[in-house]
């Protein structure tokens, strides 16, 4: 007698129809050998596992034993859709027992090695496919449609856990545990001064975890300031769907507009140098006066110990200063900068001015862009019931007089929320400013070393450059470069290619 193996799956959404059950399937497969002469050396069965795809792990199981046994002859199927239902893996898998000597065989459709056999295997193959896909679009079509109503489909992004509204439907509701903790990450990031990484280590140290319990990687993290799931909107770019969710936002919509800015480039951040080193906070940020490239930090051994020395990267360049003396002329250089008393009471006066100046006018955008949002959705709502209630428009107008509207109201509601100013106390931001420049020296010598990264590149955006012991600058912050006096002493700072300088 000619040995066979038999192979039996069942799919998680199959296993209660009897005709594919897996004592049915077995009993099928017995019979088929019994008749046809050939002795069961083995059964794999595979419970729950999709047929769309080879990687199945009682499959694995079966190849592997038809290649260690030499005696196996064919394997035996209840039906060719249990062993594969796409074509291209239905050829593959037996181009594989075709290498091992063995054959397939279905208990219950005529395949064989004659030309009509083959034809038939052929064709029972792409049905199989043809089914599979023709269920696909099934389920995607109304993955589709439940998006478009608001509805999540997909598995519960980190921060939210699966549930339902009080009608029944599938919702995404806050997971106690993570959501306080991405809500944290996306209004500390918002800040402009810590970096991704630093804000994925605060809230990895108070506890954010995947849901299986591990740290998330950068990248993981970078991928979820990105969602708009957590503003409430559902996304999926591929099937072009853009809506509203049903279901509760983490962040605001405000919160999640400034990290998609800061992520872009599109806002100031304030964050330190990757590339730093605690004990060269000025290396990358100065540049060499006399060939423009970023100075570098180094220690040289010495005798008895190590030396720091800021120089440049430029062989032909013999820049080379002791960090002590480099960071105590960067010292000075702030102190030189440091404006005058009257003038920072003059500039504060003149900003609060100007800003209350800006909250009327602010205030009266917001008004005149709030009464718009009120009469688009009044004239929505007037529109709904004429159709729903008055039966006065046929479905056509309708759908494009609500399309317009909701097209109109969307721009609205954007312009509304881009009127509205942020709260800020303006008086006490300019008390610490004024604090902040009349200490710059002091203050970023007392700085840890992030800290000295942040407070120099707010005070030079541009950085600066160094040559011959002197500092020079292009650009200061706001502050220094409108408030300072007109002197000799200040002459370190360079104007700019066609500006003149003067206050």
């Amino acid at each position: 007698m000619g040995r066979a193996v038999i192979y039996c799956r069942v799919s998680t959404e199959e296993q209660a129809q009897n005709n594919l059950s897996l004592p049915s399937q077995r009993k099928t497969c017995l019979e088929w050998c019994q008749r046809n002469g050939y002795d069961v050396a083995q059964i794999f069965i595979e419970e729950g596992e999709s047929a769309k795809t080879a990687n199945r792990t009682q499959l694995k199981n079966l190849l592997k034993f038809c290649r260690e046994k030499k005696d196996i002859e064919v394997v035996v199927v209840a039906r060719l859709d249990r062993w594969a239902r796409n074509a291209n893996d239905h050829g593959n898998l037996r181009t594989v027992l075709a290498a091992c000597g063995v054959t397939l065989r279905s208990a219950t459709e005529a395949i064989d090695d004659t030309s009509t056999g083959k034809f038939m295997e052929t064709v029972l193959s792409a049905v199989a496919q043809l089914d599979n896909d023709i269920r696909a679009d099934r389920s995607v079509k109304g993955m589709k449609e439940r998006l478009e109503r608001g509805q999540w489909t997909f598995p519960p992004p980190l921060g939210y856990i699966a549930g339902k509204t009080h009608s029944g439907e599938k919702t995404l509701l806050h997971d106690s545990k993570r959501a306080p903790l991405v809500r944290e990450a996306f209004e500390m990031y918002t800040e402009g001064i810590y970096s991704k990484q630093q804000v994925l280590r605060a809230v990895t140290l108070k506890g954010l975890r995947t849901k299986r319990g591990e740290k998330l990687s950068p990248q993981s993290f970078q991928q979820l300031l990105k969602k708009p799931v957590y503003a409430g909107w559902i996304a999926v770019p591929e099937w072009h769907i853009e809506c509203r969710g049903s279901f509760e936002p983490l962040v605001s919509q405000s919160t999640f507009d400034r990290v998609q800015a800061l992520l872009n480039g599109k806002a100031p951040a304030i964050t330190p140098r990757l590339r730093s080193h605690p004990d060269f906070p000025l290396r990358h940020f100065v540049r060499c006066g006399v060939c423009n490239r970023p100075l570098t930090g180094s220690k040289s051994k010495g005798r008895n110990s190590y030396y720091a020395y800021y120089h440049c990267q430029n062989s032909n360049c013999r820049s080379r200063v002791s960090s002590s003396e480099f960071e105590k002329l960067f010292a000075d250089y702030l102190r030189q900068l440091q404006p005058a008393p009257v003038y920072i009471a003059l500039f504060k006066q003149v900003v609060l001015s100007a800003w209350e100046s800006r909250q009327v006018q602010a205030n009266s955008l917001h008004d005149a862009a709030d009464e718009k949002v009120r009469d688009l959705k009044q004239r929505k709502r007037k529109l709904d019931e004429a159709y729903v209630y008055q039966h006065s428009l046929d479905v056509s107008t309708y759908q494009e007089m609500k399309a317009a509207l909701v097209e109109e109201l969307a721009i609205a509601e954007m312009e509304e929320r881009e009127a509205r100013l942020e709260e800020l106390n303006v008086e006490a931001v300019l008390n610490f400013a004024e604090y902040v420049l009349s200490n710059a020296a002091n203050l970023w010598t007392r700085c840890s070393h992030d800290q000295k990264q942040r407070f120099q590149k707010v005070l030079f955006p541009q950085g600066l450059s160094f040559a011959n012991g002197i500092y020079r600058t292009a650009e200061t912050c706001l502050m220094f470069n409108q408030l300072e006096e007109e002197s000799e002493e200040k002459e370190g700072l360079v104007a700019l290619p066609g500006i003149e300088p003067g206050f």
